[in-house]
């Protein structure tokens, strides 16, 4: 069945972008008017974040999310037969902002969210960068897809930890040079072991666990985030933090990226995942101070 699908989405992916955002126009239409995908919690998150913003100003917002949603699962499949040079071309960034540490042989810690387009973001760090590329990852359900995706993934040598076993998957490359790619706004599995944050007018936890490495381990850190220029191409954007990291405290670190995340969802609020549920947790006393 592998094989099967893997050679249907190989011929889907020959076809050429104009044609394949026609068919990704076609898919947003089911996905919104039709089935729906997640609308009510894609709503209810637009009205936390922007409650300033009318009905009708927070449904253009979903609506071009949607778009964005559904071309990323698009160009996803179109990396199956798509050529380096076309793949540099449609996916640019500031490349220098990292690799000038490279020859400092210290390792770096990529901050990001779920900013569209994560999958060539990764695919195209790895391209460009002198680095060996760790990824933390949350493995799909679906055995037919996680193979997919994971082959698609991992094309320029990203090296995945699987979150779920993150300590014994990074063992073997403690002690060599490498960029962490993180994305950051995962939901903690435990909201009482969190830093909590007022994030886009609500409390939300963040995940201690980037701050804690990157701190411990004296690594440099770059937040990113991913600029769509034009439908089909995309722009890394790096920024390094200006402290050092052994200078701050997890909590002052991690608020930086909760500051940084929070500017550029609201610069370009088409461009984050709003169908994951952010606010999926209530802030309790007993979770400690919102920072």
């Amino acid at each position: 069945m592998y094989y099967f699908i893997y050679a249907l989405l190989w011929l889907v992916s020959l076809l050429p972008f104009r044609i394949l955002y026609i068919i990704s126009d076609g898919l947003y239409g089911i996905a919104f008017y039709v089935i729906k995908y997640r609308r009510n919690v894609v709503m209810n998150n637009l009205l936390i974040a922007f409650p300033e913003k009318t009905n009708h100003e927070r449904l253009l917002i979903a609506k071009k999310f949607y778009h964005n949603l559904i071309d990323m699962f698009i160009e996803t499949i179109k990396m199956l037969s798509m050529s380096d040079r076309t793949f540099q071309k449609r996916f640019t960034g500031n490349w220098h902002v990292i690799n000038d540490i490279y020859t400092s042989g210290k390792t770096v810690q990529v901050h990001a969210g779920h900013n569209f387009n994560w999958e060539w973001g990764n695919v195209a760090l790895a391209a460009n960068t002198p680095f060996k590329l760790l990824g933390v990852y949350m493995p799909i359900s679906n055995k037919i897809f996680e193979r997919l995706y994971f082959s698609l993934r991992t094309r320029k040598g990203t090296i995945f930890l699987r979150a779920t076993h993150m300590k014994e998957d990074f063992l073997p490359h403690k002690n060599t040079q490498y960029i962490l790619g993180l994305v950051a706004d995962q939901n903690p599995g435990d909201p009482a072991n969190a830093w909590w944050f007022n994030f886009m007018n609500k409390p939300a936890p963040f995940i201690k666990g980037p701050a804690k490495a990157a701190i411990e381990n004296d690594t440099e850190v770059i937040f990113a985030r991913i600029h769509k220029s034009r439908r089909g191409y995309y722009e890394a954007v790096f920024s390094k933090v200006d402290e050092h990291p052994a200078s701050l405290t997890q909590v002052e670190l991690t608020r930086k990226f909760v500051h940084y995340l929070q500017s550029s969802i609201q610069q370009y609020p088409d461009m984050w995942l709003w169908s994951h549920r952010r606010w999926k947790y209530n802030w309790k006393e007993e979770f400690g101070p919102i920072n």
